[in-house]
């Protein structure tokens, strides 16, 4: 195994879920608890031993567990979501870590920081400055990874940073230009084909309704395995958001 997925199943009241940028659309949840489970065992198959963090019933959008911790090496920073009724989310999230060894940092008031705001790529560690994280919030981010460079990126009508940009195994981003503005982004061919997670070297993990993306991303040598997360895709989620890979 290359190392542990974090997942965590969705709840019934997946269709409460925060909605931000997009039309409020009806959510199949059977559809949803399906597509999950399609998302969890592409992360087994491909090398990653699936770690289920508990449900939460009474948490719509727990399902996105991104959003609750930051994991860089082993350590652990659990985050202070900027909606303060996801804020429950992160209890669970912590006892599960901690289970797995990792050392605990945590962002603390006035601070607030989602996870899908964080883009890791190298050394160097870009945040999105949104509705949901803040400077000080990507302040004591930078404090509890001395040995990165933590970089603040302005953005434009997306939730989070990875809802605009992600990097391919090689560092290139892959990202919406009218979104964010980082140098030397490959640009996608859908909206969806900005959001990669990269599952090994030559590997990429990607939403199904990017399917000129995925064939762009294959002439470049890489290996595209595609789910369909329509219903997460629905609530502003996409593939970064249903887990966190500890290396």
């Amino acid at each position: 195994m290359r190392g542990y997925a974090l997942v965590r199943n969705p709840g019934p009241r997946l269709a409460e879920g925060l909605v931000t940028h997009i039309e409020r659309q009806p959510v199949d949840y059977e559809l949803g608890l399906k597509q999950h489970a399609g998302y969890v065992r592409a992360l087994r198959e491909s090398g990653w031993d699936p770690v289920s963090v508990p449900s939460a019933h009474d948490l719509p959008d727990a399902v996105f567990v991104e959003d609750a911790v930051v994991v860089c090496g082993r350590l652990a920073v659990l985050t202070r979501p900027g909606a303060p009724e996801r804020r429950p989310e992160v209890g669970a999230v912590a006892e599960t870590v901690r289970e797995l060894g990792l050392r605990i940092a945590e962002i603390e008031a006035p601070g607030t920081l989602d996870g899908g705001d964080v883009l890791q790529n190298g050394e160097t560690v870009y945040v999105g400055r949104s509705a949901r994280t803040n400077d000080e919030g990507i302040a004591q981010l930078a404090a509890h990874l001395p040995d990165r460079r933590v970089a603040p990126v302005e953005l434009r009508g997306v939730l989070h940073l990875k809802s605009a940009v992600t990097a391919l195994p090689d560092g290139t981003l892959i990202g919406d230009p009218a979104c964010v503005d980082l140098p030397d982004m490959l640009e996608p061919l859908e909206e969806a084909g900005s959001h990669v997670v990269v599952l090994a070297e030559d590997t990429v993990l990607m939403a199904a309704s990017a399917p000129e993306t995925r064939r762009m991303l294959e002439n470049r040598g890489l290996n595209v395995i595609s789910v369909d997360i329509s219903e997460f895709e629905k609530l502003e989620g996409c593939v970064t958001c249903l887990s966190v890979l500890i290396r």
